[in-house]
């Protein structure tokens, strides 16, 4: 490993563009996916918990198997640039593609059954079709990209913008979007947002140039499992536990949050409310990189994992004990959903860009396929399904069809502040032992 470099490589113009267009037209369309499908299907397909679950599950499994076996070949090759380029282009069409799936649609293609059942099964399919090629495009390969361009003294901040890509992106889809879902003219949000990141990938082709200096790897996809390569990189993957339990407590409540603001809570009109937090959470993110790239991470995965767990439990109180009479209410709501989101995002910077420190050159195509297990594959199999757990003994909405559908309550956050406390004791076991001396 080297040292750990106190001053900040300039990215470059052409390295920075590629960077935030490709981080945040990818998070746009994760937006899509992580937050308004839950919505779609609560409001046009059925309110059933358990299958807003599986649709997240399910498409979590196959974006981290993607994301280790094209992460694999992208290291095998020594290339991120089709795999990004082409995957982009590919991902925005079939995104376009699900304003087709409807009742109605559905209902005339397969005439047979509960036709509600069978628009869930068609949607939770079609969304891992469309999150290998996601997986492949985002998590593999750009990510690899963002890894190759960058090194330790830089991380911080490259990480600290796309630690707010997922905030700025929700501003993007929400104020742009909103008006449109509130008509249920989903087909037209889905068909605009495929066009712009199919628009993107082919803009890749131009703009985007792999790193002379990728070092090929030929290693399998077990490498990052076995026992001797976990023994020989004991701080990668004491991070990466740090990752799973952040990204476990933030899947609890992340896939119901909307429903939960609107149903629960009475708020319709929560675009502004939206707007203020992220901005906020956003800002708190990349003065946290700043700060990461200045001292070093040690001290913030505490900060920053205090700052999150204070939200949660702000948020739950908020939910719990105060009523919906005025400006005090949204105040409040705002204070602890800056700390919630802003802390969470910060705290996975912060780990992101020391998992990025601690991964091996030739093997980072590769480990970006591992973190996503960490970060994506367990977190969103057992935190959604926490989150229905708790759910289904809340309270019922009935919607305009009669059927009764399942309100997300504030223990959601109660829940996911008990698995956020529980990362304080690997933290306070593993921290100290943390090298800084990282591959660059």
């Amino acid at each position: 490993m080297a040292p750990a470099q106190g001053q900040d490589r300039n990215l470059g113009r052409k390295k920075w563009f590629v960077l935030i267009l490709f981080g945040l037209i990818g998070q746009i369309a994760w937006i899509v996916v992580n937050m308004y499908f839950p919505v779609f299907m609560f409001r046009t397909i059925t309110g059933d918990a358990s299958l807003i679950a599986w649709m997240v599950a399910t498409s979590a499994v196959v974006a981290t198997l993607t994301a280790l076996l094209m992460g694999a070949y992208s290291d095998r090759i020594g290339k991120r640039k089709p795999f990004i380029a082409f995957g982009y282009l590919i991902w925005g069409v079939i995104i376009a593609t699900f304003a087709l799936v409807n009742l109605d649609f559905v209902g005339r293609v397969f005439p047979f059954g509960n036709v509600v059942l069978t628009t869930a099964i068609v949607l939770i399919v079609w969304t891992c079709v469309m999150t290998f090629f996601g997986s492949t495009a985002n998590d593999a390969a750009f990510n690899a990209w963002v890894t190759d361009s960058t090194n330790s003294g830089n991380r911080g901040r490259a990480e600290g913008f796309l630690s707010t890509a997922p905030l700025l992106a929700m501003l993007i889809v929400f104020g742009a979007f909103d008006g449109m879902t509130r008509e249920n003219r989903w087909g037209t949000v889905f068909i605009i947002i495929g066009a712009i990141v199919s628009a993107c990938g082919a803009l890749g082709i131009f703009v985007i140039r792999d790193p002379a200096e990728i070092q090929v790897g030929q290693t399998d996809i077990w490498y990052g499992f076995r026992p001797a390569i976990i023994r020989a990189n004991p701080d990668l993957y004491k991070v990466l536990t740090f990752l799973l339990l952040c990204c476990t407590a933030q899947q609890v409540f992340f896939p119901y949050i909307i429903i939960y603001i609107e149903f629960y809570l009475g708020i319709s009109n929560y675009a502004l409310i939206l707007a203020v937090v992220l901005i906020l959470a956003a800002v708190m993110s990349v003065l946290g990189g700043r700060l990461v790239d200045r001292f070093g991470a040690k001290p913030f995965f505490f900060i920053f994992n205090a700052i999150f767990a204070v939200g949660l439990g702000l948020m739950f109180l908020h939910g719990r004990y105060f009523e919906n009479t005025g400006l005090g209410f949204i105040l409040f709501l705002m204070v602890a959903g800056t700390l919630m989101i802003g802390g969470n995002m910060a705290l996975v910077m912060t780990l992101a860009a020391s998992i990025r420190n601690y991964t091996p050159p030739a093997k980072r195509g590769l480990y970006n396929g591992v973190r996503l297990i960490f970060q994506v594959g367990v977190p969103m199999i057992i935190g959604p399904f926490i989150g229905a757990r708790i759910i289904a003994g809340a309270e019922t909405h009935v919607d305009e069809f009669g059927a009764v559908q399942q309100i997300p309550s504030p223990e959601v956050f109660l829940g996911a502040l008990v698995v956020a406390l529980l990362l304080f004791v690997p933290m306070g076991l593993l921290v100290k032992g943390l090298s800084t001396r990282y591959y660059d």
